[in-house]
């Protein structure tokens, strides 16, 4: 078993532990009560950690947690086309008048 990585929250170590699931490596999740004890130990230390169970996934596994931290990284903002409002680059649609984002404006 080797831990691939940690998350400040439960929801998203559970995002990445279906990720892997979804690519058919298995893994399970360590720490993931540990919050109950934050304040005690070092905040870090108390994470949930998401371990692959086989070795061998490891590097695949990284690969793909590495390619969803990035793909979920806020982007630039945008303006919107149809209304013109300013919008936070992690936005798809415009919180104004929910029209799509063209994030090439």
């Amino acid at each position: 078993m080797k831990k691939v990585t940690s998350a400040d929250t439960a929801v998203m170590i559970n995002h990445y532990k279906n990720i892997l699931e979804a690519e058919g490596i298995p893994c399970q999740i360590r720490n993931e009560h540990l919050n109950q004890i934050y304040g005690e130990m070092p905040f870090t230390e108390v994470w949930p950690e998401l371990w692959v169970l086989k070795d061998i996934d490891y590097d695949r596994a990284k690969q793909l947690i590495d390619a969803a931290i990035i793909e979920e990284s806020p982007r630039a903002p945008w303006r919107c086309a149809k209304c013109g409002e300013e919008n936070e680059g992690q936005f798809a649609a415009c919180w104004n008048c929910s029209a799509g984002s063209d994030h090439g404006m």
